[in-house]
């Protein structure tokens, strides 16, 4: 809803109305309207006007429109504010379609302001500013030109003030005065008229008796007949077509035929004409054409058969020139060759019925086109030129008032996918969510691109959907949102681009977390929370980042680091007389040296305590495994032997199996570590406890004999 105009209250030293900048007598050229919620946004902005405007705050589309539509003196300017509205577009549509008066202006912060930018794209924005802050020198400087324009709007939209007619009437085309003379209300009687009539017959034909004695060199003594004015048709009154409500929506201009004159003999003239049809240069190149050169040589001698003649023939051809760029849809051109028929014979009794059709062609197309504004500038041209008749406007108008309807239907609708979708009801409820409205949307104009842009955002909606429900692991939600993202028409390229780009999101989130986990283990080595608490120590953390992301660059420096300094506090806590197998038993899992695992063991040992080597010999051996022969080495008559070590640990139990050396090299390797891993040896104990002993030993593989 609209509220009063910003007066920014948040201090007393922010008091002071947006205007007081301005002096006490200098009165708002302009109302401007603001979609925001923001006081600071609206405290930068009236700092920026320094009064040359009143700012109108309000919360939504429909109020904005609601205030812009208000009875006001004074031009109307639509702010978006950027950061209040989710869709921009069809925020700008929906009032360049209800207000086409007002000028519109979006404010976007820096980040935003290329996406704004794109969004409005094809619109009629004025421009996109950045806000966040706002820039005062170049929002003061575009908003002067934006004042300006919102005025000049407000003039051309106001119904025209009749002045009365000058006391001496003046030289013009009969067409204009007749134009005016109607829009005087002189058209009251019959009898006028055809005095009027018949007084711009002589006017025209003394203007263009002077004008072709004046550019063909002709003599006083033969002035040229005066041409025969085609009655005009009957014209609708000039009150039924409304004016269109901006000047810059006039139709373009109409284009001219090359009206030039060549000065020669007519008898030069001539000979350049016939050469000209000859080579079919009918109308082109400019100045060197047929039609210039007819039209110069009756310059030259009014009586001359063959110039009058010729611009027949010129007039037929052009004539069958329009039909085909009609029936083509050229209607540009269709314009240039009605023109050239102009140029050619005035008078040419076909020109009323192919204005009228051009004039059909062109309203149509623009009203197909989406462009009410314009049709109605070209039904106005229409009528004051009488080109169409009042029966035919009247048709117009019925079918421009239909459209306009059914435009304003589907940008409601548009409006509302809009709205639905910010607010992330895509598919619930039923009878009102984006699916509903888009479906409506493709019944009633398939074809719009107010459809197209509906059906392509709700399909990204999907999207975005399945995107975050994959993110989440959740494969049963993203397996539906992409079938609804199928169903309304996403393609299989974006669908794929999506799924690349989760498939890079997924990559950077395992990243991501890896870095985290490895930070956190990190700290906690800093903190000496090597193992506790049990939930937020390194130990922990380094478990977590070998699961999430066993690749992790910092995975095996971190577990190095942490076994290290759990090796230096079990060797600390054996020397202390406390027991260290926890300690060592996690050293050991990850990755510790089983050299440096028994040297900090042996501490515990008493003194005396038998060496490694002692300790291995009295390693009993409880279960042997032979290794399997190797079918490749057999079937080639290959021998060979491995030098292995490894640990037999407290439960006589063999680990840390690794290979020194072997003969040849590779060939038996697999089966040799495989068999000792099998291997059971009796725990060896000093003093009563059991302790590891590293072992060596050297495994053969030698041929059977034959």
């Amino acid at each position: 809803m609209a509220s009063a105009e910003f007066r920014p209250s948040r201090s007393p030293a922010a008091a002071t109305p947006v205007s007081a900048a301005a002096p006490a007598a200098a009165k708002p050229s302009a109302d401007v309207t603001a979609i925001t919620t923001r006081d600071e946004f609206l405290l930068e902005l009236g700092q920026a006007l320094a009064g040359e405007a009143s700012i109108r705050p309000v919360d939504s589309v429909e109020a904005a429109i609601d205030a812009l539509t208000a009875h006001s003196r004074r031009g109307q300017v639509l702010v978006i504010d950027a950061l209040q509205l989710s869709e921009v577009r069809p925020a700008v549509d929906a009032a360049q379609t209800r207000a086409p008066h007002a000028v519109v202006l979006v404010f976007a912060p820096a980040v935003l302001e290329r996406q704004a930018a794109a969004a409005v794209k094809g619109s009629k924005v004025f421009a996109v500013l950045p806000s966040s802050p706002i820039d005062p020198r170049k929002t003061h400087a575009i908003f002067t030109a934006v004042i300006d324009e919102a005025a000049a709007r407000k003039k051309a939209a106001a119904p025209p003030v009749l002045t009365p007619a000058p006391a001496e009437p003046e030289l013009e085309p009969f067409e204009t005065a007749a134009a005016t003379l109607e829009v005087l209300g002189l058209r009251s009687t019959p009898s006028r008229t055809l005095q009027i009539a018949g007084g711009g017959v002589a006017l025209l034909a003394l203007i263009l008796g002077a004008w072709l004695l004046f550019r063909g060199g002709g003599s006083p003594s033969a002035p040229p007949p005066a041409p025969t004015i085609a009655p005009q048709p009957q014209r609708a009154p000039a009150t039924e077509v409304p004016a269109a409500p901006e000047a810059a929506l006039a139709p373009a201009p109409q284009p001219r035929a090359d009206l030039s004159i060549v000065h020669g003999t007519v008898d030069e003239l001539l000979e350049k004409a016939r050469a000209a049809m000859r080579e079919r240069h009918y109308t082109e190149p400019s100045g060197e054409n047929a039609l210039v050169y007819y039209r110069s040589a009756v310059a030259a001698d009014p009586t001359s058969g063959e110039a009058r003649d010729g611009l027949g023939r010129v007039a037929t051809v052009i004539a069958g020139r329009f039909s085909e760029s009609l029936s083509a849809g050229h209607l540009e051109e269709a314009a240039q060759d009605l023109a050239n028929l102009r140029g050619a014979l005035p008078e040419d009794s076909r020109i009323p019925e192919l204005a009228a059709l051009l004039a059909n062609a062109q309203i149509a197309r623009t009203i197909a086109e989406g462009s009410p504004e314009r049709a109605a500038a070209l039904l106005r041209q229409a009528q004051q030129s009488g080109t169409l008749t009042a029966e035919q406007l009247a048709k117009w108008r019925g079918d421009l008032a239909r459209r306009q309807q059914e435009d304003s239907r589907i940008q409601r609708l548009a409006g509302l996918v809009g709205d639905r979708i910010r607010d992330g009801k895509l598919l619930d409820p039923a009878d009102d969510s984006a699916r509903y409205y888009v479906r409506q949307l493709v019944t009633a104009a398939p074809s719009s691109q107010s459809t197209q842009r509906a059906q392509h955002d709700l399909g990204a909606a999907y999207l975005r959907k399945a995107h975050e429900a994959a993110l989440a692991r959740n494969g049963a939600e993203s397996d539906r949102w992409l079938n609804e993202a199928r169903a309304a028409g996403v393609s299989a390229a974006d669908i794929s681009a999506m799924q690349h780009d989760l498939a890079g999101a997924r990559v950077k989130a395992v990243q991501a977390e890896g870095d985290r986990l490895a930070q956190l283990v990190r700290d906690r080595l800093r903190d000496g929370h090597l193992t506790d608490p049990a939930q937020d120590s390194a130990a922990y953390y380094l478990t977590q980042l070998q699961s999430a992301d066993a690749e992790n660059s910092a995975v095996v420096p971190l577990s190095r680091d942490l076994a290290a300094r759990l090796l230096d506090r079990a060797r600390a806590a054996v020397k202390a007389g406390r027991s260290a197998d926890q300690d060592l038993g996690t050293a050991r899992r990850l990755g510790a040296d089983p050299k440096d695992v028994l040297a900090v063991q042996q501490l515990a040992a008493p003194k005396g305590a038998a060496d490694t080597a002692a300790l291995a010999a009295n390693l009993k051996l409880l279960k042997s495994v032979p290794p399997d022969y190797p079918k490749s080495a057999l079937e080639n008559s290959v021998a060979g032997s491995v030098l292995l070590s490894f640990t037999v640990d407290t439960r006589g139990e063999t680990r840390d199996v690794q290979v020194l050396q072997s003969t040849p090299t590779g060939v038996f390797d697999r089966a040799a570590v495989s068999a000792v891993k099998r291997w059971k040896y009796a725990p060896v104990r000093v003093n009563g406890a059991p302790v590891e002993v590293p072992v060596r030993t050297l495994v053969r593989f030698e041929l059977p004999k034959q």
